[in-house]
């Protein structure tokens, strides 16, 4: 049997999810730990009792719903993503595997559908990391990946502690933020944030891993001076030795394989005046590749390039990686469970590896780990113009739910 979900009643929530941190641009700017992410947190909250789910929230906001098995003591199937935004980003980046699991629930409770295994569902705080770093911090901690009181010490570009932002929004919880008992298996469904699957004209991705990545930052240290009256020749300019390193991070994946990618995503200058020689700036670095190597090599470019900007410019400087990832492949027990669903569902699928992070990433430490893909059109992604039909939302979420059913029913050791 197919397990069919209501279209409109996916299509719907999403809808209304939307509404909360929604942008004139028809994006969405709800940055964890804001008040938008408590409003939705709430709303989610809602949205679990009313699906008859017990709730628990964690002592790092991570928030969880449950719904019981014939089996309460078999290990639980999770499904989940992240219900926190970029800024001024799209509306389906992390919220469909969201709705999609929910969607799930209520199918199954329409139908009378009981699971030999528990289902939960999970929104895991702060994926995007870009209000508070690292990324997939949430789910970090949840692995053991990261120290709680580490991360609740990490502040925002205000200097707000996590901790402190976490206990203004009233989503610090009281359950340990640790499995706390075995996962049989976590399933994640997001869209691709690339060009491959409409490239290739299919319905769903079937993901097999997720590539490594290093995130990190150089500051150069200069001297601010008056603009006019400096000689070109007594300059320490920080600013250009960061704009050096910025040429690098964009040329060093074309030396390194056809799958590297590079970014300078963020720069900070000081004191930013049109009449001041920059003193202080601040520029990151991200590098991606399926080969962890090539991430090494990729980082070791980064260290070596920015030494010789410093030099170049007359600057003191100073490195910091901030997050190393590494290349997961997922075990072929959840991948194929994917793909049945989709040969079940009559859909067209491609095998690809994901070129973003995700909780998935982590999760994999803990239990079998796989993840669905639905088309991004353009491959457009972290900005108001990411957009996914609902055509291809619900095929996406179709197959995460038969997979997850397949899952949930399996109880053979």
């Amino acid at each position: 049997m197919t397990l069919r979900l209501d279209r409109d009643r996916l299509i719907a929530t999403m809808e209304e999810q939307a509404t909360y941190g929604a942008t004139e641009d028809g994006g969405l700017h709800r940055l964890a730990l804001t008040e938008a992410d408590r409003e939705i947190r709430d709303w989610f909250r809602d949205q679990l009792r009313a699906a008859d789910l017990s709730v628990r929230i964690d002592e790092f906001g991570n928030i969880f719903g449950r719904r019981e098995g014939s089996d309460p003591d078999a290990a639980p199937v999770l499904l989940g993503s992240h219900l926190d935004s970029q800024p001024n980003g799209g509306i389906y980046d992390g919220v469909l595997g969201v709705i999609a699991a929910l969607e799930f629930i209520r199918t199954l409770d329409d139908k009378n559908i009981e699971t030999t295994r528990p289902i939960e569902i999970v929104n895991w705080t702060n994926e995007e990391g870009s209000r508070f770093q690292p990324a997939m911090q949430g789910s970090g901690v949840w692995t053991g990946a990261h120290d709680i009181e580490t991360e609740r010490t990490k502040t925002d570009d205000n200097g707000v502690a996590f901790g402190e932002a976490l206990d203004n929004i009233g989503y610090r919880g009281d359950v340990p933020a640790e499995p706390g008992t075995e996962y049989d298996a976590y399933l994640e469904l997001h869209i691709e944030q690339g060009p491959k699957l409409i490239e290739a004209d299919v319905d769903v991705g079937v993901v097999t891993g997720i590539v490594g990545f290093t995130w990190g930052a150089v500051t150069f240290h200069g001297e601010a001076d008056h603009s006019g009256p400096t000689p070109m020749h007594h300059r320490s300019d920080a600013l250009v030795a960061a704009a050096d390193l910025i040429t690098s991070i964009r040329r060093i994946p074309g030396s390194l394989g056809e799958q590297t990618v590079g970014t300078a995503g963020y720069i900070n200058a000081e004191p930013n005046s049109i009449n001041v020689i920059p003193g202080e700036v601040t520029v990151t670095w991200g590098f991606r590749d399926p080969n962890d190597e090539v991430v090494e090599q990729a980082y070791q470019r980064v260290l070596t390039e920015a030494k010789h900007a410093a030099e170049r410019e007359g600057v003191n400087y100073e490195t910091e990686e901030r997050m190393r990832a590494p290349a997961i492949s997922f075990p072929d027990r959840p991948v194929n469970a994917v793909q049945r669903a989709v040969n079940q569902c009559n859909y067209q699928s491609l095998e690809l590896v994901s070129g973003a992070g995700h909780d998935a990433t982590h999760l994999t430490s803990v239990c079998d780990t796989a993840m669905v893909f639905a088309v991004s059109e353009n491959g457009k992604s972290h900005s108001p113009d990411e957009f996914t039909s609902w055509d291809d939302c619900y095929k996406a979420a179709t197959v995460l739910a038969n997979a997850a059913l397949e899952l949930a029913n399996d109880v053979t050791e």
